[in-house]
């Protein structure tokens, strides 16, 4: 008994120490939270693909009432917005080159003769295709409308389809992003911090004193591997009130389902930053490695791209990228309700990463260094 309790000391004593390194500097208490403002405020307004407003240039060849019907409907869905009013089919090119216009609508002049005589009628829709998310939405939005008229102009339709999109009603874009966000921001900050933690103290000359003092290697894993897990659930936690109160994304989940996948997911990142500060032989060479791996991990992770839309060789390169499975967890967490039975196949490889990497920079730590 008393030997866990002088274990208990020196880890408290340790942790006091790490915690004491990361926030008495000031430029890094900034860094520690200004990011995250940040990038969730960024994410939150500008990472999206919803269109609110599409701005639009209409060509009408026709100008019949048919036409002029038609783009009643388009400019009265409230969404889309005119742009320019072209005159003749030479000045399509300069509409969308000029980004004046996301689309054009060119209305041919037979296309009220051939209504009239119950043909089918050709609108063409000419949109930018330099950015081909919200060209194709903005292509559906079009579509939409023109299928609404024509059911209109014949009389209604027998059989009306009704789209219901689970989790998302609105299928708002920022209802995916942000709680991907949590993670993905957690995943940058722990691992750089448990990536410098050994290698500035190296640098300092105080790691080569820290070892020869009566502390096992074990405790000196375990406190360098709380405070960033510490620091990580602080900065997620702050992002959580951000989105919840600022953007109003409701938390549907459980809390503490949400703060045991994070906990675990940080324990994996510990242990991957540990394992580079270990192997690195300077601060320089671990903020390399840590770019090297946070990148493809956070583009394999699904936080943009589904992974099941990746070549088949990268969607098994996915399968030990912690950030895929906490982004996925997270995502069901907050959107669906998922309990932990449900997200349970996400903590295995996250548990695994973390019992691979952990003992490795232990080993590092007592024969390495």
């Amino acid at each position: 008994m008393d030997g866990f309790k002088a274990f208990l000391r020196k880890l408290k004593f340790m942790i006091i120490k790490e915690l004491r390194t990361t926030i008495k500097d000031p430029r890094t208490r900034t860094i520690l939270f200004l990011p995250v403002i940040m990038q969730t405020l960024l994410f939150g307004y500008g990472a999206t693909f919803n269109l609110d407003e599409v701005q639009y240039a209409c060509l009408d060849q026709s100008r019949s009432a048919y036409s002029t019907e038609l783009i009643g409907k388009l400019e009265g869905s409230g969404v889309f917005q005119r742009a320019q009013t072209l005159n003749s089919t030479n000045e399509i090119s300069q509409a969308i080159d000029s980004d004046a216009a996301m689309l054009v609508i060119n209305i041919p002049p037979d296309f009220a003769d051939k209504l009239a005589a119950g043909e089918n009628a050709e609108v063409q829709v000419i949109t930018d295709g330099r950015n081909s998310s919200t060209s194709g939405i903005a292509a559906g939005y079009v579509n939409s409308i023109v299928a609404e008229y024509n059911a209109m102009r014949n009389g209604g339709s027998i059989l009306e389809m009704e789209t219901i999109s689970w989790y998302n009603p609105n299928l708002i874009t920022r209802w995916m992003f942000l709680p991907a966000l949590m993670p993905m921001m957690a995943l940058s900050q722990v691992l750089m911090l448990a990536g410098l933690s050994v290698a500035r103290e190296r640098e300092q000359g105080t790691f080569d004193q820290l070892l020869v003092t009566p502390i096992s290697p074990s405790i000196i894993l375990i406190g360098k591997a709380i405070p960033p897990i510490l620091i990580g659930l602080g900065q997620a936690t702050f992002a959580l009130l951000i989105i919840c109160f600022w953007f109003n994304i409701k938390v549907v989940g459980s809390l503490f389902t949400l703060y045991l996948l994070l906990f675990v997911f940080l324990l994996s990142c510990v242990g991957i930053g540990l394992s580079i500060s270990a192997v690195s032989a300077n601060m320089q060479q671990v903020m390399v490695y840590c770019f090297m791996t946070m990148m493809p991990m956070s583009l394999l992770s699904g936080a943009t791209t589904p992974v099941r839309n990746m070549p088949e060789l990268l969607q098994y390169f996915t399968l030990v990228n912690p950030l895929r499975f906490a982004t996925e967890a997270v995502r069901r967490i907050v959107l669906e309700g998922s309990s932990i039975g449900t997200i349970a196949y996400a903590f295995v490889p996250m548990l695994i990463i973390a019992a691979i990497t952990l003992p490795t920079a232990g080993w590092f730590f007592r024969n390495k260094l």
